[in-house]
């Protein structure tokens, strides 16, 4: 189906991102959506994302995103909220907290303590790159702790004026890149599996999850190249887009409605014989990686994916216009999105997910950040 070109309220999108959330990972991820939106030089696509070599200071009053999400932040625990299961899940919650820490050192010393544990405490799965296990009951990797924890790594490098945090969360970029990067040389080439571990293994590719990824590595590399310390590290940034844009290309030759303004199934390329239902979370996330990519390496992603034969803006333009299209204009509700915490449940929401809401708002801040440069 075609939609026509429509404007969405962000406020209401980024209203139900709020109000939705109840996790670890929702608190952080609407926090971080937010923070682009209505403060981008604070964030690390700002032009200045390290104003003096470091990060930047605000009053947290007048930033709504840091407002919103520290009463959830713990001071008094190596993590910075409780999490009974997940590892990764409380470092979404990172940046907020060291933007915080800037007037406030408690917050600051809070998130020293989450990067203590995660480098020298957590559960590790292993591998050749000793991958962060991103669960504490059994030894899994997640592709959302993409998003979750090498971000946060690479931006307290930054608050601690120490590169080896950097190096921690590029050797977790590549650990989990080795255990879920798919090793297929056809269309579903580049594409992550969603969860490899004994308990919650799941071999498909889903379509969040490869967001999460994409994502996660494009903010550790705006971090990279916005931070003096490591803006001539030209071989990691090369690996950093190299992996987002296998993750693309993956996700353009795999799309059977690439030249049609249509969302994206909950599963990329499926082999299951029932269809999966149309997903705006996953579908948003993506796009929003292409705009973001798009000015930080635009030699790049302003051009055209060899593997799909699509300009990769071309492709990101049609999935924005049905994200927006499925924005609900009264409630800034967008669906159909997946039960973020049942990934397989054929039956998506109409009520709105958290995680959804926000990468949402994301992308809208992404599109609107790149057209300002267009």
């Amino acid at each position: 189906m075609d939609y026509p070109e429509v404007d969405i309220d962000i406020a209401k999108v980024a209203t139900q991102a709020k109000e939705l959330s109840s996790h670890s990972w929702e608190y952080g991820t609407a926090a971080e959506a937010i923070l682009e939106l209505s403060n981008r030089d604070l964030s690390v696509y700002s032009k200045t994302p390290f104003p003096s070599n470091g990060v930047p200071t605000s009053n947290v009053d007048e930033v709504a995103s840091l407002q919103d999400v520290k009463p959830h932040i713990r001071l008094d625990s190596n993590t910075l909220i409780e999490d009974k299961w997940g590892v990764a899940d409380p470092a979404a919650l990172g940046v907020s907290s060291i933007l915080i820490g800037q007037s406030n050192p408690a917050y600051l010393h809070a998130a020293r303590r989450q990067a203590t544990y995660l480098v020298h405490e957590a559960p590790r799965f292993g591998g050749p790159h000793n991958a962060i296990s991103h669960r504490k009951d059994v030894l899994e990797v997640w592709a959302d702790f993409m998003y979750m924890v090498p971000p946060f790594l690479a931006y307290f490098s930054v608050a601690a004026e120490d590169a080896t945090w950097m190096k921690e969360a590029l050797a977790q970029c590549r650990a989990y890149r080795d255990a879920l990067a798919t090793k297929s040389t056809g269309l579903d080439q580049g594409l992550w599996h969603h969860i490899a571990g004994p308990q919650n293994g799941d071999l498909g590719y889903w379509c969040t999850s490869n967001g999460w990824v994409a994502a996660g590595l494009v903010r550790v590399l705006a971090t990279l190249k916005g931070w003096e310390e490591t803006r001539e590290w030209a071989g990691e940034m090369q690996e950093l887009r190299q992996m987002a844009r296998e993750i693309l290309d993956g996700a353009i030759c795999t799309d059977s409605r690439s030249r049609e303004v249509a969302l994206l199934p909950n599963y990329l390329h499926s082999q299951d014989a029932e269809p999966w239902a149309d997903d705006v979370s996953g579908t948003a996330l993506l796009a929003s990686v292409v705009y973001r990519l798009a000015m930080l390496e635009p030699e790049v992603f302003e051009g055209t994916s060899e593997r799909a034969g699509m300009r990769y803006l071309e492709w990101a333009e049609r999935k924005r216009r049905a994200v927006f299209a499925s924005v609900d204009p009264e409630t800034g509700i967008a669906k159909p999105a997946v039960n973020p915490l049942k990934h397989k449940q054929r039956e998506p929401l109409t009520t709105g997910s958290p995680e959804g809401q926000a990468f949402v708002v994301g992308l809208w801040a992404a599109w609107r950040d790149w057209r300002g440069v267009v």
